[in-house]
């Protein structure tokens, strides 16, 4: 059975920081690419950042410079530091594992999500 747990979310201040943690089971952790996303009220969710098992890293142009995300292989576990938060990265944030036979858009398995507010 895969599980994506996700933890790590809460209330924070604008300027704060946040670290997301996201441990997978289940799944053979190499074959996947792992990704956030976030979905903020009314609106669709969206990528945020991805790392490959390679070390590739990628991010959406709006958290660039401002969110890390890292994985550990050994541990199966994938961060999100999220760092300098704004009031428009409130969102539920969402862990995923990523064959990428489909893109970004469409992974394969999806965590539960963890609350992220940020107030201004």
């Amino acid at each position: 059975q895969v599980q994506l747990m996700e933890s790590g979310g809460g209330l924070v201040q604008a300027g704060g920081s946040l670290r997301l943690s996201c441990v997978a089971s289940g799944i053979t952790f190499s074959r996947y690419a792992m990704q956030w996303a976030r979905q903020a009220p009314g609106k669709e969710r969206e990528f945020v950042a991805a790392a490959t098992w390679s070390g590739n890293t990628y991010y959406a142009d709006s958290v660039k410079g401002r969110f890390t995300i890292s994985r550990d292989n050994a541990k199966t576990t994938v961060d999100l530091q999220m760092d300098s938060l704004r009031p428009e990265d409130t969102a539920v944030y969402y862990c995923a594992a990523n064959e990428l036979r489909y893109g970004w858009e469409s992974p394969d398995y999806w965590g539960q999500g963890t609350q992220v507010t940020v107030s201004s």
